[in-house]
């Protein structure tokens, strides 16, 4: 179905942050497909750990015990100081594993009409249920009647929560992105995250973290969440878990850890050996390649020297980012700029319609991050001076 709008592109092999075309054309891939391919392209750890664990086992069902599920859980528990997993296929069933959660808590503390505070230009899922909590009307727009139960407030605003708090009794849970990717690399005030925190302890709330595409070493942390200090009560992940293999996990803490209970929730295909052992081999490699660091320290390089490369340039409103996740916000519409790039064999994207985001692989060299910066540079200042 016509779902995509595709480029003029089609890739037949990769290595690193490199993928080649059908013609052989080289690209640096500054996007890692939409943050997903954190350890680059065909990255031997995880291809030999595919590569066993298809000749082992791929699927035996959840209604028998799984061994790498239960090997991956506890990897995943003991990093993020979380109690228990539920593991699923993509971000968007990972969220709605925490929407329910949420509402099935309620239900047994006596709330009859939960209700879950999201932002405005957040993005969770194309569910219908994730679809509603994300603050897109572009993405809404023709899927109504839309799933009710949620309270949209600005981003980074505590203000605003505290007043729906005030006028809203039935608020259960707080649903947020520690940064908004799809909504433009939108980065909270410093204090942000931990005064949500406060707020959900003093009203009793859950404070579920969407770290679909915050996680997994991404920002210079393992978890966004962590460079605040904090702690959720509910967390998912997805895209890097995997570097490219799908798979999904919502994970919680104390009392949230216990409300789902045999058939209140399932999946047929997730948490499958073949997809976990995916996702240990992603975690065995960031820690003992120390990805994490080096998402901080390229990506305050390349902050820095985008900062310097468009210090003079009008038209590049702001720069932001936070590890190895950036966004370059113009004054105007761009998105001919992917394009562009993709001209200059260099892959980027472009969000919230006027922010070019950077996604590239935690794997990262200087070399590369060098590259990065001159060919996006030509590029950005190739498209102001022709519009």
């Amino acid at each position: 179905m016509a779902t995509y709008k595709r480029l003029p592109v089609t890739f037949e092999r990769g290595e690193g942050v490199w993928l080649w075309d059908i013609d052989g054309k080289r690209y640096l891939d500054a996007l890692s497909g939409i943050a997903v391919c954190g350890l680059g392209h065909a990255h031997p750890g995880v291809r030999d750990a595919i590569c066993e664990q298809a000749g082992l086992l791929t699927h035996t069902s959840n209604i028998y015990h799984i061994a790498e599920q239960e090997r991956l859980g506890t990897m995943l528990n003991d990093l993020a100081g979380m109690d228990r997993v539920f593991f699923a296929n993509s971000g968007a069933e990972a969220n709605e594993a925490a929407i329910k959660l949420a509402r099935l808590h309620a239900h047994r503390c006596g709330i009859e009409n939960p209700a879950i505070l999201v932002a405005e230009n957040s993005f969770h899922g194309r569910t219908l249920a994730t679809l509603s909590a994300t603050g897109n009307r572009r993405a809404q727009a023709g899927f109504e009647p839309l799933v009710q139960g949620f309270v949209r407030v600005p981003y980074d605003d505590l203000d605003a929560i505290e007043i729906a708090a005030a006028n809203r009794p039935n608020i259960v849970a707080i649903l947020i992105e520690p940064i908004q990717g799809e909504g433009g690399i939108r980065i909270p005030a410093d204090d942000y995250l931990a005064r949500l925190r406060a707020i959900c302890d003093r009203e009793g709330w859950l404070l579920i973290f969407d770290e679909i595409q915050t996680g997994m070493g991404r920002t210079g942390r393992l978890f966004a969440h962590n460079h605040s200090g904090i702690s959720p009560d509910v967390m998912t992940l997805a895209k890097g878990l995997g570097n490219g293999v799908p798979i999904g996990a919502c994970l919680a803490r104390g009392a949230a850890a216990e409300v789902l209970t045999p058939g209140s929730h399932g999946s047929t295909f997730g948490g499958n050996p073949l997809a976990c052992r995916a996702g240990r081999a992603v975690l065995e490699t960031i820690a003992t390649e120390d990805l994490t660091a080096n998402a901080a320290r390229q990506g305050a390089y390349l902050l820095a020297s985008f900062q310097e490369a468009f210090a003079e340039i009008s038209g590049v409103v702001a720069i932001r980012g936070r590890g190895l996740m950036l966004g370059i916000e113009l004054d105007r519409p761009c998105a001919e700029l992917v394009g562009i790039a993709l001209d200059s064999g260099l892959l980027i994207n472009v969000t919230a319609e006027r922010v070019i985001r950077l996604l590239p692989p935690l794997i990262l060299t200087k070399p590369e991050a060098d590259l990065l910066v001159q060919r996006l540079t030509e590029c950005v200042q190739g498209f102001l001076g022709s519009t």
